[in-house]
């Protein structure tokens, strides 16, 4: 688990084109937000 204030670790994600995205494409911006959205026929 990362403590709060942490940094996170670097991470590689594909985005909704299938494209690879990292965290560390963003190095340098001052806030990143990164979101979950399930799908819409999942119970959570």
């Amino acid at each position: 688990m990362i403590s709060e204030g942490a940094r996170a670790p670097d991470f590689t994600l594909l985005d909704q084109f299938g494209r690879s995205v990292s965290l560390s494409d963003f190095a340098g911006r001052r806030h990143v937000l990164l979101v979950f959205y399930p799908l819409d026929w999942t119970p959570t």
